[in-house]
């Protein structure tokens, strides 16, 4: 039986050897010759040109993410927000988790000093809906009492001062079974 084992061993090695020996020869590129070489060429070309440049974009477009969440969200210190992107380009992207933390948290201690916890731009924004009618009739007093309660703690910018007059101006259609002076 062991003859016939090493009979079958030696066949396999046979035909091992015979397929090895009809492998056409191989290849390491599609290409040969002068074609290789202008191939690398543009390939080099394209590595030392393009990809810097996308990386640099990429770069700079991740590190200005948390000033664009600030501006969606209307926090208000967006400001302080885009100058720590500014330095974050700056020190290679070292505060950008900072600056993205930032823009995601709710500034409660801001809301307590100041009486709101968005930022000037959302109360001219929201005026100039008002102001064109597109904004509901319960948004415009929710604007008014968030107005109301930035003037109790005294930080009511002019120009938000002169937008809550302007919304005094409007003349808006009573909700039933409310009076106009209750509003």
């Amino acid at each position: 039986m062991s003859s016939f084992t090493n009979a079958r061993r030696a066949a396999a090695r046979l035909a091992a050897v015979a397929w090895l020996g009809a492998a056409a020869p191989a290849s390491a590129s599609f290409l040969s010759g002068e074609a290789l070489d202008t191939a690398a060429t543009v390939m080099s070309w394209f590595v030392v040109c393009v990809v810097p440049i996308v990386v640099i974009v990429l770069f700079w477009l991740v590190h200005v993410m948390p000033e664009k969440i600030a501006e969606k969200r209307h926090h208000p210190q967006k400001d302080a927000i885009h100058t720590l992107c500014l330095l974050s380009l700056v020190f290679g992207g070292l505060l950008w988790p900072i600056a993205w933390l930032w823009a995601y948290t709710k500034p409660i201690g801001y809301r307590l000093a100041y009486g709101t916890d968005k930022h000037d731009d959302y109360y001219t924004g929201m005026g100039e809906k008002a102001k064109s009618g597109s904004l509901l009739d319960e948004d415009i007093v929710h604007l008014r009492h968030e107005l109301d309660a930035m003037a109790a703690k005294g930080t009511l910018p002019t120009a938000l001062r002169s937008l809550r007059n302007e919304l005094d101006a409007l003349q808006i259609a009573p909700a039933d079974g409310v009076k106009v002076g209750d509003a």
